[in-house]
């Protein structure tokens, strides 16, 4: 799978194409955006920031990334990488964007599991500075960028494939730099994901929101599929990891988390739902 240079970002100011300069990335008008020594760049501007450090904590990328290494969620990942596989166009370069892609654990397995006859052109965007530290530490060879699903720094019409995974989508955005057909797949926690471990942080489970089936303006519905089994975990730190990882880390009350943290042995239900939507 030969990895090639992603060429189609764009000035988060505005809009302008980027061009790699040495150590920065330019636009014509003159905004310069320096590459770190560990390989991204930053291109959330500081007046689209909401708060300091937006995103997920160092705290939670560390616990994220050693609970996915350990191979908990290959399942997850080896039904996107079939599902982008089935969608992706006939051509010998292809340019897929993450948007939202944490610590890189699910844009580095779908990059390796493209065909040695088609160039990739990749790039890992999430609006944590620390996410995207940690998967650039971990390769070197993809495009890393800080930045927001909000206003993606991607050039219009550019791309092939938006992945968005437990993340927070901006179909706007996702179809202002799809190609005609281009594919978005979204995964999202099903009913009963993590149920066991909700049941236990929690007094008492909220009722579930109902699913909008409808596909987005501008896009149509192309498939959808559910990924369910469970998981035994065992031993305290990567229960905690598992809890540190989601947003019921901060939900949850002091007493809930409190009685995660004495857990020793835990099984949970992975459910999960990946849909695919085509650009129309």
């Amino acid at each position: 799978m030969p990895l090639t240079p992603f060429d189609a970002l764009a000035c988060p100011l505005d809009g302008q194409t980027l061009h790699r300069d040495g150590n920065s990335w330019r636009c014509e008008s003159g905004h310069s955006f320096d590459i770190a020594r560990q390989g991204y760049v930053h291109l959330l501007p500081v007046q689209k920031k909401r708060s300091r450090e937006p995103g997920d904590s160092k705290e939670m990328v560390a616990a994220r990334q050693r609970f996915l290494n350990a191979g908990f969620y290959d399942a997850i990942s080896d039904a996107v990488n079939r599902i982008v596989a089935g969608g992706l166009p006939e051509s010998d370069v292809v340019r897929l964007l993450d948007a939202g892609c944490g610590e890189g654990y699910y844009t580095r397995r779908l990059a390796e599991s493209q065909p040695e006859s088609r160039e990739v052109a990749v790039v890992g965007l999430d609006i944590s500075k620390w996410a995207v530290l940690a998967a650039a530490k971990q390769d070197k060879q993809m495009s890393w960028v800080v930045g927001s699903n909000a206003n993606l720094p991607v050039l219009p019409c550019t791309l092939d494939a938006v992945l968005c995974l437990f993340g927070f989508p901006v179909y706007g955005e996702f179809h202002r730099v799809l190609k005609s057909g281009g594919l978005v797949l979204q995964v999202d926690a099903g009913p009963d994901h993590l149920r066991e471990l909700r049941e236990i942080i929690y007094p008492e489970l909220k009722p579930e929101k109902s699913r909008n089936e409808a596909a987005p303006e501008g896009f149509k519905l192309a498939a959808s599929e559910s990924v369910r089994h469970t998981l035994t975990l065992r031993g305290q730190e990567v229960i905690a990891d598992l809890l540190a990882m989601t947003p019921h880390l901060y939900r949850a009350s002091a007493e809930g988390r409190e009685r995660a943290a004495k857990l020793s042995e835990l099984t949970v239900t992975v459910d999960v739902v990946l849909q695919h939507y085509a650009k129309l």
